[in-house]
């Protein structure tokens, strides 16, 4: 099955030009110029990836970003002419799974885009493990990839989940920010290790009650975070 990709920048040559290299790899790609349109298309249409800019008319992606969490854990990659690290941070801040700043090279894109559908989208023998695992008021289903907590769905972003997995099926091993960043985003993932900070805290503000004195994802101070229950 073609991977579905949505595309949406409101400068068309961009547009075009991802657009014909992703339809080479054969990829269906739906674009979309300003973040009502992009809206639309997401409540409408199950994408495997979102390329999304960050200075759009209508609405910001920022804004799309956030509207999309509250309905969807779709993994977005957030396109940025600014190249200073509080933007790159803040775009995760609003539920991005990745950025790229422009000006960007498309084998970059791809390579991107290529990783993160490889890693949302599970093979089958990864889950022969178990599918449903429950720790205290949390409960983890591996298969269609959600969590609850004490009974109420959360709704977290794929690499949330892809971090919340990897912790609770290692308990109490510590795994440091670089660990984390190789073994969630990959090898070839150019961003820094504040990135896991990010998605941790992110993370802790959706399971813990208390996020400061957290119940499951913990901190060992100088070395790294891991998962009790």
């Amino acid at each position: 099955m073609a991977k579905k990709v949505l595309v949406v920048d409101d400068e068309k040559l961009i547009v075009k030009g991802i657009r014909f290299s992703l339809e080479q790899d054969g990829m269906e790609v739906d674009c979309a110029y300003d973040g009502e349109e992009a809206l639309e298309c997401i409540h409408n249409k199950d994408y495997d990836i979102v390329l999304l800019d960050l200075m759009l008319p209508k609405l910001s992606g920022m804004e799309v970003c956030q509207q999309v969490r509250e309905f969807s854990d779709v993994p977005i990659i957030m396109l940025t002419a600014k190249g200073e690290d509080m933007d790159k941070i803040l775009g995760l801040e609003y539920g991005a799974d990745d950025y790229i700043t422009k000006p960007f090279n498309i084998l970059e894109v791809k390579a991107r885009i290529k990783a993160i559908i490889r890693r949302t989208s599970r093979p089958a023998a990864q889950e022969e493990k178990a599918k449903v695992v429950e720790v205290g008021d949390l409960k983890l289903d591996c298969e269609s990839r959600r969590v609850f907590i004490a009974g109420k769905e959360i709704n977290l972003t794929a690499k949330e989940f892809d971090v919340l997995e990897l912790l609770v099926f290692n308990p109490n091993k510590v795994y440091s920010r670089e660990n984390l960043l190789n073994m969630v985003w990959g090898y070839e993932y150019p961003g820094d290790v504040r990135t896991v900070d990010v998605h941790i805290r992110r993370l802790r503000e959706k399971i813990e009650a208390n996020p400061s004195e957290p119940k499951y994802v913990h901190t060992k101070w100088g070395v790294g975070y891991y998962f009790q229950g």
